[in-house]
């Protein structure tokens, strides 16, 4: 499935944050882009005008096209518990999003490739398909063939982050999803509630 691969500082300046994670470049101009990003007056937006914007903000930040994220929202809608809180926790819990946390890749978009590449498995079995939806107690491990790939090496010796409802093994480099996020564990700045608005239109 095509992938957006455009300069990602660009996206990150309309948002006005770092979305794709760590960015010195966004850094260093953090304003709207375009000729007069740091100097123009920007008109009130309409209602419909920030709610495509946290919709947008939100597929960029997690690497999802149009078509699998209004699935996604279909699926939430049909569950059970507040739809937009739903929709978050089905996005992180995508194989290359646990990928992403777990630190075996410093970028979603890489960890999208580790799992394409088939170096990531699934209670044991090989998994390539980045979407993948993982279920509570699933075991995520970086492949036996590929620990030593300087990639996944580099990432997890600068790896900082800890989450509440993931563990790491660094010696096995294993982890276990141990149960769905709630909303306040996940750092994201996305108000899914201009989401559900949007698509409820």
């Amino acid at each position: 499935m095509a992938r957006y691969t455009g300069p990602k500082t660009k996206i990150a300046r309309k948002f006005g944050e770092a979305i794709f994670g760590e960015d010195k470049s966004f850094e260093k101009r953090n304003y709207p882009p375009g000729q007069h990003g740091n100097n123009r007056r920007r008109g009130k937006k309409s209602e419909y005008a920030i709610q495509l914007a946290e919709k947008q903000k939100a597929k960029y930040t997690y690497g999802i096209l149009e078509r699998q994220f209004r699935n996604m929202f279909k699926k939430a809608t049909a569950a059970p518990g507040i739809t937009g809180q739903v929709l978050l926790q089905l996005c992180e819990s995508r194989l290359d999003n646990v990928v992403y946390r777990m630190g075996i890749s410093p970028s979603r978009s890489g960890a999208r490739q580790l799992v394409s590449h088939r170096h990531i498995t699934v209670n044991g079995e090989k998994v390539n398909v980045p979407s993948y939806q993982l279920q509570a107690g699933d075991v995520v491990a970086v492949r036996e063939k590929s620990k030593s790939l300087e990639a996944v090496q580099s990432s997890l010796s600068n790896a900082s982050s800890v989450y509440e409802w993931i563990t790491w093994n660094g010696e096995k480099m294993e982890g276990t999803y141990v149960s769905i996020p709630q909303r306040l564990q996940i750092p994201e700045n996305i108000n899914e509630q201009f989401i559900v608005e949007l698509y409820s239109k």
